[in-house]
């Protein structure tokens, strides 16, 4: 309250008088002083500073969503680069209104089809050199949409009848938590060309939708705890390769789960996804062992 008077009396022009005391009938007085007018500029450093920086608004005061030249043809390529975006978020609709109506096996399909496009629509913003922060907070909406709430729902369904229902909620309801977090802390984290912090929520709802897809043969219970193992790793602090590093892998590596998807296909993914969550913490130890190391 303070603060805000002396900023309404500097802005009103008044100053405050200066107290003298009154001999003659023995009591204090004030006596005002004379009004200085206040510049503008000494108005505008008092006001609230504003978050955007600066240059980032047009003469119309808005931000464009496109940064660059408005040519037709990058205008077509904005739009095409949004439509796969949109479409990540409308198939990730469907599967929830699917796995309402108890189809979870096509409701996984329209999962996977969420990460197609979620892949496609970055990949495009790049090659045509329309990436802008208008399209990266599209993306972790229609992320959170599909991946976020989506998933955990076709999940949800899939456990229905297997777990208790409360056991299912909540395991769900913290699969949609960790990815808010995860989206979150992507988009204010600088990032790292090399590993993820944590896995993707664009990972995990692949493997949950192709975990329904195949219907791992696990219990009800074996299968809540990977749901929550992999939403606990999503919030994780380990780092987990990128795909454009695992390609790079010597290629009798590759001929593992080759051979295994001709054995047993769904053995073999599980033990894919249990390696590539495990890779996280031994990345890690071996992170801290060679900076102590190094240190000594």
């Amino acid at each position: 309250m303070r603060r805000s008077g002396s900023f309404a009396r500097q802005v009103l022009l008044v100053r405050v008088g200066r107290r003298r005391p009154d001999s003659s009938a023995g009591s204090t007085v004030v006596v005002p002083t004379h009004y200085e007018p206040v510049t503008d500029d000494e108005i505008e450093s008092l006001l609230p500073v504003s978050p955007a920086p600066a240059g980032a608004a047009t003469s119309g005061g808005t931000i464009p969503l496109l940064p660059g030249d408005h040519t037709p043809a990058r205008r077509a390529k904005f739009v095409i680069v949004n439509v796969c975006t949109l479409s990540s978020l409308t198939l990730g609709l469907l599967a929830i209104f699917l796995a309402m109506q108890g189809d979870v096996r096509t409701a996984a399909v329209c999962l996977i089809a969420c990460v197609v496009f979620d892949g496609l629509d970055g990949a495009l913003a790049r090659r045509f050199g329309v990436v802008s922060p208008f399209g990266a907070q599209m993306d972790s909406l229609a992320d959170m949409c599909s991946f976020g709430l989506a998933a955990p729902v076709v999940v949800y369904a899939s456990l229905s009848g297997t777990v208790p229902t409360a056991a299912a909620a909540a395991g769900c309801t913290l699969v949609a938590g960790c990815a808010a977090i995860r989206l979150a802390r992507f988009n204010v984290s600088p990032k790292d060309g090399r590993f993820f912090c944590g896995v993707p929520t664009t990972m995990v709802a692949a493997v949950l939708a192709v975990g329904v897809l195949i219907e791992l043969p696990m219990s009800g219970a074996a299968q809540l705890a990977g749901v929550t193992l992999l939403a606990f790793a999503m919030v994780s602090s380990f780092p987990y390769a990128k795909i454009a590093r695992l390609i790079k892998l010597p290629p009798w590596l590759w001929l593992l789960p080759v051979v295994g998807a001709l054995v047993d296909p769904r053995l073999t993914f599980a033990a894919i996804v249990v390696c590539y969550v495990a890779s996280g913490p031994v990345l890690w130890l071996r992170q801290r062992h060679s900076g102590a190391v190094s240190s000594s």
